[in-house]
């Protein structure tokens, strides 16, 4: 089997194309052959060694393909089945997996499997971002910063359908007219403009409902002024750096709240993923929800198509195919 396989941490030329042993399914497992595959920001941190592994090691979370093998304790599935799944240390870069049935779904009749990997995980991220870490309403005003990457083209969209005003943060003229294209009301190009004087304006000085980070250590503490009394930070990303350790007396004055969301923790039962991903699957079936496919690679050239999305050239999702 060719895998995407990592030996010692570093820069996207760690990520090497060569043979790996073939997965086989234990009884509490399915074998998945894999058609596309999501590249993640996230695969940087397992990279770099900022999250622990034993190496060498597959990285990936999030593919699609069929079921060509089941687990003798494995029931609700079968060889043939269209499946999509999203779960951290899953070794999604190869050709296929062994994986368990927790992070599974079945695919709906009209979703393909390019589509469901270039949506499972990040669609699932904006939607509990913004159904269930802070279940936007109409007339609230909400600050996306990274509005053109995976998650933030979602979470505008989903934003938008609940009622709220977008306030989204990009790099490029290019990038402010895609986000505009998506519902975006306002848009900040902080490499000349200030998100926090934007804030202000809308808001008419009263800050805005809830801040959705994915930034890290360069918004944080301007995110944190932008905010209106008892409003929330939702800080779930760090693709500028991490964050350094905050001094609650700084929240204090006007009660705000803050949150590091884990996804896993939304998903957490059976019941619930088949929820989140079931309320996902159909925004994208009505066409209510664009998802954006930016590029696909082989998979051989995963370090390539890392090294466009960590240096932020992207717009929307990319996808390996093995």
């Amino acid at each position: 089997m060719k895998a995407i396989r990592i030996h010692e941490p570093g820069d996207v030329d760690k990520m090497l194309y060569e043979d790996a042993p073939e997965p086989q399914a234990g009884p509490q497992q399915m074998l998945i052959r894999h058609e596309a595959i999501g590249v993640n920001y996230s695969v940087r941190y397992n990279r770099s060694g900022q999250y622990k592994n034993e190496y060498p090691f597959i990285p990936g979370q999030e593919a699609a393909g069929i079921v060509i093998a089941v687990g003798a304790e494995v029931s609700g599935f079968a060889v043939g089945d269209r499946v999509a799944y999203s779960g951290s240390g899953s070794g999604a870069y190869a050709e296929s997996a062994a994986v368990g049935p927790a992070r599974v779904v079945k695919l709906p009749a009209g979703i393909d499997t390019r589509t469901a990997a270039a949506v499972l995980n990040q669609g699932l991220t904006a939607y509990y971002l913004s159904h269930q870490t802070f279940p936007l309403a109409p007339g609230q005003v909400c600050l996306i910063h990274a509005g053109a990457g995976g998650v933030g083209q979602l979470l505008i969209q989903m934003a938008r359908r609940r009622g709220a005003t977008v306030i989204a943060t990009v790099s490029s003229d290019e990038k402010a007219r895609a986000v505009r294209e998506l519902g975006a009301e306002h848009v900040v190009i902080y490499t000349r403009e200030d998100f926090l004087a934007t804030c202000r304006q809308v808001t008419g000085g009263k800050g805005v409902d809830v801040v959705y980070d994915a930034v890290g250590v360069t918004t944080f503490d301007k995110g944190l002024e932008a905010l209106r009394p008892r409003g929330m930070m939702v800080q779930y990303g760090q693709s500028a750096g991490p964050i350094p350790p905050l001094d609650l007396q700084r929240i204090q004055p006007k009660a705000l709240y803050v949150t590091r969301p884990f996804g896993g923790a939304y998903v957490a039962t059976r019941e619930a993923l088949e929820h989140n991903a079931g309320a996902l699957f159909r925004m994208v079936a009505e066409q209510a929800l664009r998802v954006h496919i930016w590029q696909t690679y082989p998979l051989a050239q995963a370090a390539q198509a890392h090294a466009e999305l960590e240096g932020r050239r992207t717009m929307g999702k990319l996808l390996l195919v093995p």
